[in-house]
């Protein structure tokens, strides 16, 4: 199986600059072939390929206007033709919105090379247009004998270079079976609660980070717009604070996800719709800051990695209402209430670990019978507890 090995590298200011030019050159190709593609629709209603976008940009070349595109390595150019294809054909496909123009200023820049446009030997990468290979820190090895077959140059906001190495990588393979199965709620106050009572620190990176970030933006709203040195200098110092955040948030999910999948066969989680709780005002900064949806995207690709299965409840499934010893449903459980003892059989009860106990539950019964959630039992009225929680609302 294929995977991505990324790691920080120091150009020259030579490879700096031919860089640079080959970021702009993809962007200006992205955004001219995403025009005519749009135009032709809106005018002619013809549909563009990437066939026809390439022909266009050997004819742009030709031109004195941009002839500049010359100068830069011909297959990055190409590879952005063939993310605007494949940005046209999901949004087609009803996966994604309608492409967007790049922007300078806040698109990420990169440049995608295939293995005509590099040259990997003995640990050396050399790209087209360069005379000498990267100065990369090699923070982990490549696979024995591994060869990219595809590698991609990158710049963040905070000016720090990265290359990344697609390698077909033989150590992804999948695990022995295990028997342990585990139903995982993500909450704030702890950054996830396991169905075996283990409760996982949310580390609150963001907010570790608070005043330093907060007085390094203060600064850059003292600076006066425009293309200055002292505000680039403190939009670099910004970056550089969110950057130093989003690794140690990612490094930290890396290890639990890591560990969550090779300890378990089955994991249950909600299929929880991130996007609408950032609509709360009150909890939509702490809910950024936990990355719920970035813990369930590692969740999933290192699962199908290594023979594992993630199974995602409805949303609507009243975990935490739900008495996981008898079945029993709740009226109601507003936020604050964390602990609560049920009703009907007595059990006092963690509000976190018994979600996550019914969502494995949950969970069990759509591995075995396709359910979409888990059977419920007959409350003392005689209803269904999913039945009494559908009538209210």
């Amino acid at each position: 199986m294929k995977r991505a090995f990324k790691y920080r590298f120091y150009p020259t200011d030579a490879q700096a600059a031919e860089l640079s030019r080959t970021f702009g050159c993809v962007r200006k190709v992205y955004n001219m072939a995403l025009a005519a593609r749009t135009e032709a629709w809106a005018l002619r209603r013809e549909r563009i390929n990437y066939n026809t976008t390439s022909a266009m940009l050997t004819a742009w070349k030709k031109t004195e206007e941009l002839a500049y595109l010359n100068d830069v390595s011909s297959v990055p150019l190409q590879q952005a033709l063939r993310h605007l294809q494949t940005a046209f054909t999901n949004f087609f496909l009803k996966r994604a919105r309608y492409p967007r123009f790049k922007s300078r200023k806040r698109s990420r820049k990169s440049a995608e090379y295939t293995t005509s446009a590099f040259r990997f030997r003995h640990g050396k990468l050399t790209l087209a247009k360069m005379a000498e290979p990267l100065e990369i820190v090699w923070s982990r090895p490549l696979p024995e004998g591994a060869q990219p077959s595809t590698v991609t140059v990158s710049q963040d906001a905070a000016d720090r270079w990265f290359v990344s190495l697609l390698v077909e990588d033989p150590g992804i393979r999948p695990l022995p079976d295990a028997e342990a199965a585990v139903g995982i709620d993500a909450g704030l106050n702890h950054l996830l609660t396991l169905s075996t009572g283990e409760k996982i620190t949310n580390p609150r990176h963001e907010r570790r980070d608070r005043k330093r970030l907060a007085k390094s933006q203060r600064e850059l709203s003292r600076k006066a717009r425009g293309n200055g040195s002292n505000r680039a200098k403190a939009r670099r110092k910004v970056a550089r604070i969110h950057a130093r955040i989003a690794d140690r948030r990612r490094d930290h999910l890396h290890k639990i996800t890591t560990r969550l999948v090779r300890d378990n066969q089955t994991i249950v989680i909600e299929d929880l719709s991130v996007r609408n709780l950032l609509k709360n005002r009150n909890i939509a900064r702490a809910i950024s800051d936990a990355a719920w949806s970035d813990f369930r995207s590692m969740l999933e690709y290192k699962a199908q990695w290594y023979g594992r299965e993630v199974i995602a409840v409805d949303r609507w499934f009243p975990s935490s209402k739900l008495c996981s010893n008898c079945g029993m449903l709740q009226d109601r459980m507003p936020l604050h209430m964390r602990t609560w003892t049920c009703g009907g059989c007595g059990t006092s009860h963690d509000r976190d670990e018994n979600a996550a106990k019914n969502l494995l539950a949950a969970g069990l019964a759509v591995s075995a019978c396709g359910a979409g959630v888990r059977p419920q039992r007959s409350t003392p009225g005689g209803q269904s507890a999913m039945k009494q929680e559908a009538l209210r609302a």
